[in-house]
């Protein structure tokens, strides 16, 4: 049998003709880029036997063009207290968009229907966690789908609904596209300077108490353009899958929408 070259993911809406989902490559340090034989095989069989999961996230845009992002709870088992968008595991049976909606309520409790949200796949992420070999082998390889909602309400519409799930998220915050720039550009893996373009020192995101109330809290801006370290425990930050859905993200608004 001929060697496989390579995969072509497709994804279709409807009964629309399917297209090429957007791949992103690797980044540099990514784990599965290094791992020697030895380190391979060292992988536990429990690990190596669950394979790939299926993850979608969901960039929710709002009428006044800001995106949701979310603080993954510091008791999670993998990327715990890193800025994400809401999202998680697709179920047997499950259409991308049903995935997405499921897991936006589960996180925050904002319940939106399917007909009033205009769906669009950003593209697909490689993720591996830990997202580094030093700080230990695989235990967690996902492809997450990126997928784009636009939703009719602004964003205090949308906060007055909001009740996070409190073993889940620890905090949330709506980005305007000046904070996403700035996020975005700083790379994980490079060291240049971040162009902050007068942002304030500090960004106001909604705390949540164990018991699921919100309360405003101030969280440096340098928190949310923080890289990931190249060795020891992981910081709070962006995640870097995160970073490349809010950069296509912000390639949308910037693509002129055509007349009707």
């Amino acid at each position: 049998m001929d060697k496989m070259r390579r995969i072509l993911v497709h994804v279709c809406k409807d009964r629309a003709a399917p297209q090429r989902a957007q791949f992103v490559q690797r980044p540099a340090f990514c784990p599965i880029k290094h791992l020697s034989v030895a380190e391979a095989a060292a992988i536990p069989l429990d690990v190596q036997q669950r394979g790939v999961d299926v993850g979608v996230a969901i960039i929710l845009q709002t009428a006044n063009e800001r995106v949701l992002l979310t603080r993954r709870a510091k008791e999670l088992r993998i990327f715990p207290n890193v800025w994400v968008p809401p999202g998680g595991h697709l179920e047997p049976d499950e259409t991308l968009l049903e995935a997405g909606l499921r897991e936006l309520q589960e996180e925050t409790g904002l319940k939106l229907e399917p007909e009033g949200v205009s769906p669009k796949i950003l593209g697909l992420w490689e993720s591996v966690y830990p997202p580094m070999l030093s700080r230990g082998l695989p235990q967690r390889h996902h492809i997450v789908i990126y997928m784009l909602l636009l939703s009719s309400r602004s964003h205090l519409q949308l906060q007055a609904s909001l009740s996070p799930s409190p073993a889940e998220v620890s905090a949330c915050l709506w980005a305007d596209s000046r904070l996403v720039r700035a996020a975005v550009s700083a790379v994980d893996g490079e060291d240049a300077e971040v162009p902050l373009h007068g942002l304030q020192s500090s960004i106001s995101v909604s705390q949540v108490s164990p018991d699921g109330a919100l309360s405003d809290c101030a969280l440096p801006l340098e928190t949310l353009v923080s890289r990931a370290p190249v060795s020891g425990p992981d910081v709070e930050r962006v995640s870097t899958g995160t970073k490349f859905a809010l950069e296509v993200w912000l390639q949308t608004l910037e693509t002129p929408t055509p007349d009707p």
